[in-house]
């Protein structure tokens, strides 16, 4: 896909709309492989320079996604690939599976998480 004004506010506008059913913090949104590169390195450390290989990508610690509008196919995938990471955001104790990609296909349903309380 092709990114240009509109794309971007769809995009930040399906952000905002699954940040609030999922429970979470909107996350700051990175859309071109440059801005990840503009990042400070300490935020990005670990999927700095692999980013591009990759539909989105999840800083957890810094509340800030990556996605990779250049490398997705197709509206759907976007979507998908927005769901998928912030299901990342809101269960970061989970890793990719078949529990993983059911909550996806919940999120992508229309399903809302209560708020997650962390541990201390």
């Amino acid at each position: 896909m092709k990114i240009d004004p509109d794309l971007k506010l769809q995009i930040l506008e399906k952000v905002g709309i699954y940040s609030s059913r999922f429970s979470i913090p909107e996350p700051h949104v990175l859309l071109t492989t440059r801005e990840v590169l503009e990042m400070p390195k300490e935020i990005t450390t670990g999927r700095r320079t692999s980013a591009h290989k990759y539909y989105g990508v999840s800083y957890l610690q810094h509340n800030l996604v990556f996605i990779n509008v250049k490398k997705i196919p197709d509206e759907k995938t976007l979507e998908n690939t927005i769901v998928h990471e912030l299901i990342h955001m809101r269960f970061p104790y989970l890793s990719h599976g078949k529990r993983f990609n059911k909550l996806v296909r919940r999120g992508l349903h229309g399903k809302t998480f209560p708020s997650y309380q962390k541990r201390k």
